[in-house]
This record gives C-alpha cells, sequence and structure tokens, in this order.
C-alpha cells in the first residue's frame, strides 16, 4: 500500500488544475502541463488539492500517477532547476545561448 498515493497535492494560488476523466492538464506562471493517467488510479480535484486514488488495488501506480501530478505542479509555479559542478583540471564550460559547450578533453567541444 502506497503512502504517497494517500497524500493529497496541494494546488498553490495562481495554479489551474482540470481533470476531465483520465486527462489531468495543469496551468500555472511557468507555463502548462498535460499528463494522460493510468485507467487503473482515479483523480479527482477537491477543494485546492488534487486526490488520487486506486482502482483494483494498483496502490503503486497511484503512487506514481500521484507523484508525477506533483512534479507538473511544481513545474509551472515554481519552475525546476539543475545545478552542475564541474570537477577536475581542464574542463570547461560555456553558455552559447541556450547550449552549453563542454571541454572534457576529447578533440571535439561536447555541445
Amino acid at each position: 500500500m502506497s503512502r504517497i498515493a494517500k497524500q493529497p497535492v496541494v494546488v498553490p494560488k495562481g495554479v489551474e488544475v482540470r481533470v476531465e476523466g483520465q486527462h489531468v492538464a495543469v496551468k500555472g506562471p511557468k507555463g502548462a502541463l498535460e499528463l494522460e493517467v493510468h485507467e487503473s488510479v482515479e483523480v479527482r480535484l477537491e477543494e485546492g488539492a488534487v486526490r488520487v486514488a486506486p482502482r483494483n488495488g494498483a496502490w503503486a501506480l497511484a503512487g506514481t500517477m500521484r507523484s508525477l501530478i506533483n512534479n507538473m505542479v511544481l513545474g509551472v509555479s515554481q519552475g525546476f532547476e539543475k545545478k552542475l559542478e564541474l570537477v577536475g583540471v581542464g574542463y570547461r564550460a560555456q553558455a552559447q545561448g541556450r547550449k552549453l559547450n563542454l571541454s572534457l578533453g576529447f578533440s571535439h567541444p561536447v555541445e
């Protein structure tokens, strides 16, 4: 039995969640995302929170779907950031627009 699936996903202010059958759409200040939920999982929108419940005892799948919906809500409200740390001698990184050029000791740069 999944403890994660039992917890509701709290929807913050500025984020809109729509549930239409097995389709979940999340829209916020940083973008919009959509997810097609597995048929073994039931999704309900209740008073500013999204609840996930399994059908036929599919608790693991319900926990996975709850985590995906939670990540969608976080992504459209706060966004995601990943920090890269280069450790070693001779490694260089340069940002050129939306590309990251890495000099890692090969005969050519890696984009």
